[in-house]
């Protein structure tokens, strides 16, 4: 329990400044925290690691955080699952979102189940909050290409697979 109240401490430090891009403009560190507890409480993962990775999922994306640093602090595992799951921010933003659906079924289980949580946590988001200025048709577009990144996921939860197929039934629809 010591090491995931480190990583909250960790990840909230490291994204202090940050906030959701929702009309609230929500602090970001209420995105990984509900990695964790869909993945703890809806999932019913145990996977210590796995947690922690989904706390700390986007440090090395999206603040000064190294992957070093990471390791250092929290094992060479978290590290190495924080890293499967962070996109290249010097590729252009269509690429990156292309990377992710054609590495989705090739990244290690437990990187499977901290993308998964995302994906869910994200179409919640958007459902719920969505940023101001995207468009139905903008929404639309993210869900699908959501699917495709957990298509290429699906086998390592059922649970959380169901989970995400229900927020994806929730999706924009056209008009």
């Amino acid at each position: 329990m010591n090491i995931v109240i480190n990583a909250i401490a960790f990840a909230a430090d490291k994204h202090r400044n940050q906030r959701r891009k929702d009309a609230d403009a929500s602090p970001y560190i209420n995105h990984p925290i509900a990695l964790a507890d869909v993945l703890a409480n809806e999932g019913d993962i145990e996977d210590e690691d796995v947690l922690v990775a989904a706390i700390l999922h986007d440090t090395i994306e999206d603040t000064e955080t190294t992957l070093s640093e990471l390791a250092e602090q929290f094992g060479h595992t978290v590290a190495g699952i924080v890293l499967e799951v962070t996109d290249d921010k010097s590729l252009p933003k269509g690429e990156r979102k292309r990377l992710q659906v054609e590495h989705a079924s090739h990244i290690s289980g437990q990187a499977k189940l901290v993308k998964l949580a995302d994906k869910i946590c994200n179409l919640r988001d958007i459902s719920g909050s969505p940023p101001a200025d995207w468009t139905a048709e903008r929404k639309r577009e993210y869900f699908d290409w959501a699917k495709a990144v957990v298509d290429g996921l699906r086998g390592v939860s059922p649970t959380l697979e169901r989970i995400f197929d229900e927020a994806y039934e929730a999706r924009p629809v056209t008009a």
